[in-house]
């Protein structure tokens, strides 16, 4: 079964990275391959906020849409998401955000999917893992782009 496990430290805090990710109605802004996200509920929990989101992908010929239920939890800076529909058999993964003590924080990703059809996972398989490192670039431009460049030495 794929998955794919990165932690990578960035100059940004914690809480500024958690922002970005728990803020998915921007993704098409940014993200590689996202071409379109439609939130389709948006419901409180006792630790944060559950949203239900239907987001398209696509790359040249390739098109796909799947719906996941996202869990954003602000106090232990968590993104959990679980699927609901679309063309994977199953599709988790989960942000940690971890601030530094020096400055900065370390984005952990961890995604564990797999596709339903295997000419799909065929296709695609090969280019997901870097795709997930082009994801986690792309979120630390974002930060860039939103909160400025980072202080120097951090």
């Amino acid at each position: 079964m794929p998955a794919f496990s990165t932690q990578r430290p960035v100059a940004f805090t914690a809480a500024q990275m958690y922002a970005l990710v728990a803020d998915i109605a921007h993704y098409p802004e940014f993200l590689p391959l996202c071409t379109g996200l439609t939130i389709t509920s948006r419901s409180p929990v006792s630790d944060g906020e559950e949203l239900v989101a239907r987001m398209s992908v696509g790359y040249k010929s390739l098109a796909e849409s799947f719906t996941t239920r996202v869990h954003a939890q602000p106090a232990s800076k968590i993104v959990d998401v679980s699927y609901v529909d679309g063309p994977f058999k199953r599709l988790e993964n989960r942000w940690r955000f971890i601030d530094k003590p020096d400055g900065g924080s370390v984005v952990d990703f961890h995604i564990d999917y797999e596709f339903k059809s295997p000419m799909l996972a065929i296709l695609v398989g090969g280019m997901f893992e870097q795709a997930f490192r082009k994801f986690a670039e792309a979120f630390e431009d974002r930060a860039r782009h939103v909160y400025g460049a980072p202080k120097a030495g951090v």
